[in-house]
Formats: structure tokens, C-alpha cells, sequence
């Protein structure tokens, strides 16, 4: 098996297509061979990523919050192709700064549900019955690091982070014997629209990379991509129900920064200890 035939023929739909991970999952795709159905709530977006790709995309405005229009969408896919081989549940976001936990209200909490767990939901049941009923599958979930390990800055986008793996896991193992194969990436420190450290870092921190990520540099969308296109891919043939840590080794290092300025201590939990 060629690289370009990773995915020949398949059918893919990613949502949160218009930018970022989305987009760069889309692209790498459509590169395998993929057709490619680009689903945003932005449709500018959507239809500049569908036409860089060209024929085999197919860009659909969708709020995938929204049960009718998730339902149009599952329809528009199956009526066009008669098939779905492989979804990515990309769409999230940390809505913004919470402040402390106590601080925070129902409306807030309801709003980071939406936008990163029942959309999983509704967009999953709108297209695994097809899936099954072909016997046939992959499912990739979008999760995060925060759902990994503990997150002060905002515990209740944490949670919904961490229900998407349990989802992923559960999910997995129902419906393995329907040939659909169901897996999830925990991204970190990955340049995207929610998260722009390019605007975001001075010109100091930009040189501290090094210092804070084992591999020792910030993640590109695409870094996030080619792990989906493992996951979606038969080189996954054998996993499923799994959650890979896409973030560089932040987690394997445990909150642990590599230090050039402790002289004597190599490392510090504190990346900005003088």
C-alpha cells in the first residue's frame, strides 16, 4: 500500500473543516484520495477550503449544534454518496476565560456542552447507522489534553473534555462487532483559530518552545492531521476504543520544563523561574 492510497475512494466527513486542525484534515484527506465533505458553521470558511481542494470536496454550511441541521447534513452526505466511511468530530472550543469555577453560571456551562460533547453525540448518531449497516467505519474524536489530566483554568470545559474520551471508549466497544471503529487524539500546544499562540506569545516566550515541550516546538494543525489520518486509515486496522496524546510529550513530562536559567537544575515546574 502507497501513501496515496490511504483512503481511495473513501468517503469523509469533517466538521470544523473551515480552519485550523479541521482544515488541515481535510487537505491531508483529499491528498489520500478522500472525498472529503467540509461541515462549519462558517460557510466563508467551508467553501474557501472546499474550493483549495477541488473537485473531491464538498463544503456544507452546518451548526452542528443543531439537530435539524446535523440531520440535513447526514442526508445531503448519504444522498450524494450513498456511503460514509470515515467521520472526524473536530468541532470545540473553550468559549472563553471562566474565571474561578464558583464564579461561573448554567448558561456558560450549557454553552461549552454544546460546543464540545452533545455535538458529538448528534453528528455520531446521524451517521453510524451507515456505517454499520455497511459494516464498515471510523470514527476520530477530537478531545483535548485538558481531558487528560486536571485543568484549573476551566474545570467544566475539563469535564466535557474527559466525557468525549469516555464516550470514544464505550462507543468502541459497542460497536466493534459492526466493523466501526471508534478513536479519539488529546491535542496540546497546537497552533489553531481557538488557540493562536502565534498573536498570543511575546517575542520571548516565542524562543522558549524549547523550554516547554519535549519535542521542542509548537504543534502545527498538520501534526494533529496525519494522527486522524492514522486513525482513520487501516493502518489502525486493530485500534480502537483508544485516546492518543497529540501534544508534543506535555503530558509524558508530567508539567516538567526543561530550565536555562536554574543554574545547577535542568528542570522546573515553574517555566518561568529566573
Amino acid at each position: 500500500m502507497t501513501s496515496a492510497e490511504l483512503l481511495t475512494g473513501q468517503v469523509a466527513v469533517v466538521t470544523g473543516g473551515g480552519g485550523g486542525i479541521g482544515a488541515a484534515t481535510a487537505r491531508l484527506f483529499a491528498e489520500h484520495g478522500a472525498h472529503v465533505i467540509i461541515a462549519d458553521i462558517d460557510a466563508g470558511r467551508a467553501e474557501w477550503v472546499a474550493a483549495e481542494i477541488g473537485d473531491s470536496a464538498l463544503a456544507v454550511p452546518t451548526d452542528v449544534r443543531d439537530a435539524e441541521q446535523v440531520s440535513l447534513l447526514a442526508h445531503t452526505v448519504l444522498r450524494r454518496y450513498g456511503r460514509v466511511d470515515v467521520l472526524v468530530n473536530n468541532v470545540g472550543d473553550w468559549v472563553r476565560h471562566p474565571g474561578a469555577f464558583a464564579g461561573t453560571d448554567p448558561p456558560l456551562w450549557d454553552e461549552l456542552y454544546r460546543v464540545n460533547l452533545h455535538h458529538v453525540f448528534l453528528v455520531t448518531r446521524a451517521f453510524l447507522p451507515a456505517m454499520v449497516e455497511r459494516h464498515a467505519g471510523a470514527i476520530v474524536n477530537v478531545s483535548s489534553v485538558e481531558g487528560l489530566r486536571g485543568y484549573p483554568e476551566d474545570p467544566v470545559y475539563a469535564a466535557f473534555k474527559a466525557a468525549v474520551i469516555a464516550f470514544t471508549r464505550s462507543l468502541a466497544v459497542q460497536v466493534g462487532r459492526d466493523g466501526v471503529r471508534v478513536n479519539a487524539i488529546g491535542p496540546d500546544v497546537t497552533e489553531s483559530l481557538q488557540v493562536p499562540y502565534a498573536q498570543w506569545l511575546s517575542p520571548d516566550e516565542q524562543q522558549r518552545w524549547p523550554d516547554w515541550v519535549p519535542v521542542g516546538r509548537m504543534g502545527r494543525p498538520e501534526d494533529q492531521a496525519r494522527v486522524i489520518l492514522f486513525l482513520a486509515s487501516d493502518l489502525s486496522g486493530f485500534v480502537t476504543g483508544h485516546t492518543i496524546p497529540t501534544d508534543g510529550g506535555t503530558g509524558a513530562a508530567g508539567g516538567w520544563f526543561r530550565s536555562s536559567r536554574r543554574e545547577g537544575r535542568e528542570w522546573t515546574n515553574r517555566p518561568f523561574q529566573a
